[in-house]
């Protein structure tokens, strides 16, 4: 049996889907993709995952030939507006590990479906719900040498809220304005999660001072609800996410904790430290890069000067005698033309050296450079390519006492008072 020293805590979120992700969130859930950015996912394991509710075409084909029989209402939707939701049912690892595995899991989920179907309203509102089996929990694998999955189940549903249609001024029939002309079942998620007043035990709203009634967050009785239907189902040894609590996963097991929590701190430091040499490295790179510039300038300009120099050679007259002639003022030019080129020649060989030890330098930092690059290039690809991921998860990991999303994130706060239960 696997240690659980934590207490097992059902969790449940409600994300929003947009018309957008709506397609990304069908090929994660139900297994479309040819590659997932979250190294969890074993594809081998994916015939384990178990369907609740199989969708018969895609979400958004589902939500069509649900507003074509009018099941749904989009009237007077904003353009946009949120038309699917998702309900993510969770426990620990371990808690599963502890009552026998994948087997308990199918059984857990199963009910935890028929919870689904109450929050929701209705099983025809939901277009798909399976239970994922092929995550693998890799600090718990590690911890007990064998292979140990985290089983959660998805919700895809369209959030509704009944809504009556009253008889216009424009009925003819005067005496049925302002009564029920049809109740439809309208899309609305703002409606579905807005907060409720508080009741007292007499079933009366509780009042702030100010005289409004104090408001409990829809997301809070959404936790009340799955957990007392999980209780009454017979799931007497788990305890409700905590109250007041914004984790996302409440129940995190002491295996990831002790060890993800380390890995996961010696591979930030050696990121930052790598990061850093780079920096360093790069500027030292580009500080010999310009040195070594200037040095081939000043090659350049040497180079020009003796090319000029040549013109000596065009000065003077040939003697019958074999000798040169000379005129003073070439004379002249020839001595200063000589004194300059041997201290030309001087420096030139001095620049040469200079060059050489540069490019040397150069050579040096540019392998450094490179070196330094390959090593960092396995966490800089993990960040590319899946930065959220890694960074909600080392934010999570190494920031336990921060805020995460049990509850999903309030939206559409009301003015007043919100009180966590």
């Amino acid at each position: 049996m696997a240690r659980n020293d934590s207490v097992d805590r059902t969790s449940v979120r409600n994300l929003a889907v947009s018309d957008k992700a709506v397609g990304n969130t069908q090929q994660h859930n139900e297994r479309e993709k040819d590659s997932y950015r979250n190294p969890d996912i074993i594809p081998q394991r994916t015939s384990w995952n178990v369907h609740f509710k199989k969708p018969t075409a895609s979400y958004t084909d589902l939500f069509a030939q649900l507003e074509a029989a009018e099941t749904i209402s989009t009237r007077g939707l904003k353009p946009d507006a949120t038309h699917y939701c998702e309900l993510v049912f969770d426990v620990n690892s371990a808690y599963f590990d502890n009552h026998g595995g994948y087997e308990f899991a199918k059984q857990f989920y199963a009910d935890a479906y028929k919870a689904a179907v109450q929050i929701v309203g209705g099983e025809q509102y939901i277009l798909s719900a399976v239970m994922h089996a092929d995550e693998i929990n890799r600090a718990m694998t590690e911890a007990l040498g064998r292979e140990v999955y985290h089983y959660h189940l998805h919700v895809v549903y369209v959030p509704v809220v009944e809504k009556q249609i009253l008889w216009s001024k424009r009925c003819k029939d005067k005496a049925l304005v302002g009564t029920v002309k049809e109740t439809v079942m309208q899309v609305s998620r703002s409606k579905k999660w807005a907060s409720k007043p508080l009741l007292d035990d007499a079933g009366k709203p509780i009042l702030q001072k100010n005289g409004k009634p104090v408001l409990k967050k829809s997301y809070s009785i959404l936790q009340d609800n799955f957990f007392n239907f999980m209780r009454a189902a017979g799931y007497t040894d788990i305890e409700r996410g905590e109250r007041g609590s914004t984790e996302e996963h409440l129940t995190v097991t002491q295996f990831k904790v002790q060890r993800e929590q380390e890995r996961l701190d010696s591979l930030t430091a050696q990121i930052d430290q790598k990061e850093q040499h780079l920096t360093q490295t790069n500027k030292t790179l580009s500080k010999t890069e310009k040195e070594l510039a200037a040095v081939q300038k000043k090659a350049t300009l040497t180079k020009e000067a003796l090319i000029h120099a040549r013109d000596l050679d065009y000065i003077g007259k040939r003697t019958f005698l074999g000798n040169y002639s000379l005129t003073e003022e070439e004379f002249s030019k020839l001595k200063k033309q000589a004194d300059h080129g041997y201290m030309m020649d001087v420096e030139n060989r001095r620049l040469k050296e200079e060059l050489s030890t540069a490019k040397k330098e150069a050579i040096h930092w540019s392998n450094k450079y490179h070196d330094l690059w390959y090593d960092v290039k396995p966490y800089l690809d993990a960040l590319h390519r899946a930065p959220e991921l890694v960074r909600g998860f080392l934010e999570k990991i190494l920031a336990p006492k921060q805020e995460h999303t049990m509850n999903v994130p309030q939206q559409n706060r009301k003015r007043g008072q919100d009180v966590e239960l």
